[in-house]
C-alpha cells in the first residue's frame, strides 16, 4: 500500500500550511478489480498521521476492511475520481489561498490561470502559453450530490475537468496517476494559487 507516501505528504502539507488541524483527506488506489482505495480516516491531524489512521474503502465508499475508524466524509469524491478518471491518487488540501480565491471567484465558476511557467509542472502541459480554468464548485454538505456533479464534469466531452478543482470557501482537490504525480500537482497548483492571491492584492489589480 501507499501508506508511507500519504503520511509523508500529510506532514509536508501540514508544514506548508495546506492541511492544518484535521482538515484535508488523501487517498491512493490499492486495487482496480475490485476498486479499493486506501483513505485517510475522519478526524485525524494530517501532520501526525499513523498507519492506523487509514481505512480501505470499496468503489461505493464503504469499508472494504473492517475498522473502528470512519472514512472521510468526502469519500465519494475520491471514489468517483478513481472510478471515472482512473486517478491513482487523490489529494485534498485547505490552504488559505485556495480558500480565499475559491470564494472570491465562485460566482464565475472557475479561476483562470494563464501564462505561468509553473503550469508546465501539470501533466501534459508543454508550454507556459497555456490557459487553464480551475473549476469551482459551491461547497455543500451533500457530498453524494456533489460527487454526481463532479462526475458529470469529468464526462463532459466539451469541457472536462482536468488536474483539479476547487470547492468554494473550502479547498483544492487534485489527482495523479500515483501519489508522486498527485503531490506534484498539489505543489504546482498551490504555488499558482498563492501567486494569483498576491497579485490580486497589488494596488494595480484593484
Amino acid at each position: 500500500m501507499n501508506t508511507k507516501e500519504l503520511i509523508e505528504a500529510g506532514r509536508d502539507f501540514y508544514r506548508r500550511g495546506w492541511s492544518l488541524g484535521t482538515s484535508s483527506n488523501y487517498s491512493a488506489v490499492v486495487s482496480r478489480e475490485p476498486l479499493q482505495l486506501l483513505l485517510t480516516a475522519s478526524g485525524f491531524d494530517k501532520g501526525n498521521l499513523t498507519a492506523e489512521q487509514f481505512v480501505v474503502v470499496d468503489g461505493s465508499g464503504n469499508l472494504a476492511i473492517p475498522s473502528e475508524h470512519k472514512p472521510s466524509a468526502e469519500t465519494a469524491l475520491h471514489t468517483v475520481l478513481a472510478r471515472v478518471l482512473g486517478a491513482g491518487a487523490i489529494l485534498h488540501t485547505h490552504s488559505v489561498a485556495a480558500t480565499v480565491l475559491s470564494q472570491a471567484h465562485c460566482d464565475k465558476g472557475f479561476l483562470r490561470i494563464a501564462g505561468y511557467e509553473m503550469l508546465k509542472g501539470l501533466s501534459g502541459v508543454k508550454t507556459h502559453e497555456t490557459t487553464f480554468d480551475l473549476v469551482i464548485f459551491p461547497n455543500t454538505q451533500d457530498i453524494a450530490a456533489l460527487a454526481k456533479e463532479v462526475e458529470g464534469r469529468l464526462l463532459d466531452p466539451e469541457n472536462p475537468l482536468c488536474h483539479g478543482f476547487l470547492l468554494s470557501g473550502h479547498g483544492l482537490y487534485t489527482w495523479g496517476e500515483d501519489v508522486a504525480e498527485a503531490r506534484r500537482h498539489v505543489e504546482v497548483l498551490e504555488f499558482l494559487l498563492e501567486v494569483i492571491l498576491q497579485r490580486e492584492q497589488l494596488p494595480s489589480a484593484r
